[in-house]
């Protein structure tokens, strides 16, 4: 129950922080500096998330993650099951606190939809996000495995390390697809912006569901394979 409660809080920071800074600032192409902020948003939001629950769950705070710990013998079954329902349910209230709080305060959500995914960056080509997705979260993940695991003796640096590699991918992947790498952060704001009327974000869900789950078994799979003597 405790890594539950872990994991369902650290991923409601990371879409409050995150997405939040993203629907505050935009994402605009002509300046870049919205993609900087929300970038470094998510970056951090990771880094003080690992130092707060990681001693706890091991802050996954992402489905993808958690698959990637699966598939590296890390983790059973059940457990995956447990922390992917936290993440949904922490994804979901963060995007609900966030609805909530733009609409009160009459703050204009400069996304146009939570800080949800899409593929208007990729002219809307569901294969190209796809991939997109694929490549970041591998990255993403191979990082992760490889910054805790024991031979890398990485210790207090291992948070550090991931969430400045969270900041580079979505320094790429922003303008492309809003950078995802996260079920749970793409499946929360979606949801909740369509039950607000805006239903346009389901229809590229399994882009964000799919891309990040199969970059993460990739992932998984390759460091199994350099990893083993």
């Amino acid at each position: 129950m405790k890594k539950f409660i872990a994991e369902l809080f650290g991923t409601f920071t990371l879409v409050v922080l995150g997405c939040g800074t993203a629907m505050l600032v935009g994402c605009d192409a002509a300046s870049g500096s919205g993609y900087l902020l929300t970038a470094f948003a998510f970056g951090l939001s990771i880094v003080a998330m690992a130092y707060s629950i990681g001693n706890i769950s091991g802050c996954h705070i992402n489905p993808a993650v958690s698959l990637g710990v699966l598939l590296s013998g890390g983790m059973s079954i059940g457990e995956f099951i447990l922390y992917v329902i936290a993440q949904c349910i922490g994804a979901l209230g963060g995007s609900a606190l966030l609805a909530a709080v733009f609409g009160m305060g009459g703050v204009k959500d400069m996304t146009g939809g939570l800080g949800t995914n899409g593929l208007a960056g990729v002219g809307g080509n569901a294969v190209c996000g796809l991939i997109v997705e694929i490549v970041l979260t591998f990255i993403f993940v191979l990082c992760i495995l490889g910054v805790t695991s024991k031979k890398a003796g990485h210790g207090s640096f291992a948070g550090l390390v991931i969430g400045l590699t969270l900041t580079g991918v979505h320094i790429l992947g922003i303008g492309l697809t809003g950078t995802s790498v996260n079920p749970a952060r793409s499946f929360g704001p979606a949801l909740v912006a369509m039950l607000n009327g805006n239903a346009a974000p389901m229809s590229c869900l399994w882009v964000f569901i799919g891309g990040p789950f199969v970059g993460a078994a990739i992932a998984a799979l390759l460091y199994r394979l350099l990893e083993t003597d």
